[in-house]
């Protein structure tokens, strides 16, 4: 073993009480990037590491953080002992961890929780169905469902306009299923008596303040009927089903420019990443059902 890993090792278990595993770890980490070095540590450029993290991509993001951890500590310890002027681990970045994927519902998810929005109370299931018909059906964002007019939806018009982010309005087609879901959500709601004109700006008005649903009101609605339709309610949110709704059109074959479109992204990268979601999704799939996979 090299010797300076060695003192490195040492006051790591003495100084700071690292347990076993932890030196391991270390050292495993270490010893990979000595062995890319060929020479003496001590004597590293930056552009020497950065080479070495280079030939570390083949590892997932966490992995090359955490070897890149482990050589600051390296290098933090070699210059606090004299054996260098500098720490040349300070010019190199962390690997930047991809973005998440998207969380989307299954088409079958979908219809239980279209199935569980029914059970509920008749105060409540027009309502929760309509919130999903239309956000599943469209994308919607949910800022967008809630402040919809009264009057944009009409039987012999399929496309309505939305005023999406950056107040950049955009043709949004909706089912006839989910108009249908809608109008009878906004004849229950609509308050008699006092405010009831009022209440029609909205489709689907309330007798808050406001007039309309709100965000967190349509998200307590989806976790209900999710509940009701045996979902777990973590899976579920107004998000999740525009997420849906993108994967799904995309699995069924959609174009990646229609898609973007319909979403309002203003740049197709943040589109692409559905095309990440389906990528995984087949990987699953052939590792869960090829004969081959798990030899």
């Amino acid at each position: 073993m090299n010797r300076h890993l060695e003192a490195f090792l040492e006051m790591m278990a003495a100084e700071r009480g690292a347990a076993r595993n932890t030196l391991e770890a270390y050292r495993a980490d270490l010893e990979s990037a000595l062995a890319y070095l060929e020479g003496d540590p001590v004597l590293a450029s930056p552009e020497d590491l950065r080479g070495w993290l280079g030939s570390q991509s083949i590892y997932s993001a966490r992995t090359q953080a955490r070897r890149l951890s482990s050589l600051r500590q390296f290098y933090r310890f070699l210059a606090r002992e004299g054996l260098r002027p500098d720490d040349p681990t300070e010019l190199l970045d962390a690997p930047k961890a991809p973005a998440p994927l998207p969380k989307a519902l299954s088409e079958a998810e979908v219809q239980q929780l279209i199935a569980g929005a029914a059970k509920l109370p008749p105060a409540q299931a027009p309502v929760a169905t309509a919130a999903i018909e239309l956000l599943y059906a469209s994308g919607l964002r949910v800022t967008e469902l809630v402040t919809l007019p009264a009057g944009m939806l009409r039987a012999e018009e399929p496309l309505v306009t939305v005023m999406g982010k950056g107040r950049k309005e955009r043709l949004v087609p909706i089912s006839r299923r989910a108009r249908e879901a809608a109008m009878a959500a906004q004849e229950g709601l609509v308050p008699r008596g006092k405010g009831r004109l009022s209440a029609r700006k909205w489709l689907l008005p309330s007798r808050g303040a406001n007039g309309h649903l709100t965000r967190q009101g349509v998200g307590l609605l989806l976790k209900q009927a999710a509940i009701a339709g045996g979902l777990d309610p973590a899976k579920v949110s107004p998000h999740v089903l525009r997420h849906s709704f993108a994967t799904h059109l995309l699995a069924r074959g959609a174009d990646l420019r229609a898609l973007q479109t319909l979403l309002g992204h203003a740049d197709i990268a943040t589109t692409q990443i559905y095309t990440r979601v389906l990528e995984e999704r087949l990987r699953a799939v052939v590792e869960e059902h090829h004969p081959l996979a798990r030899g």
